[in-house]
């Protein structure tokens, strides 16, 4: 069976993302990069830009507008100053 990464993605004003996905790519400041269970723990700004969400065949996208990623053992925790689905 195949890990799973735990991701939660949460702005201001509520939690959009909470479960279990295959990845996720998201903007950081100091260039793109993307997370897979089990990767190293590392904590990064974000800049203006999509997050996007893979998982089996589905793929979700948010946009972003600053704040922190935070991969722990545990998963991703993005705090977004600001996001919003994207159709």
């Amino acid at each position: 069976m195949v890990e799973k990464l735990h991701f939660s993605l949460v702005s201001p004003e509520r939690s959009l993302f909470s479960g279990e996905v295959d990845q996720v790519d998201a903007p950081g400041s100091e260039g793109d990069f993307g997370v897979l269970a089990g990767h190293a723990p590392f904590m990064t700004t974000l800049k203006e830009g999509r997050v996007r969400v893979y998982d089996g065949g589905d793929t979700r996208a948010y946009d972003v507008k600053g704040g922190f990623a935070d991969v722990t053992p545990e998963g991703l925790t993005i705090l977004a100053e600001q996001a919003t689905e994207v159709p």
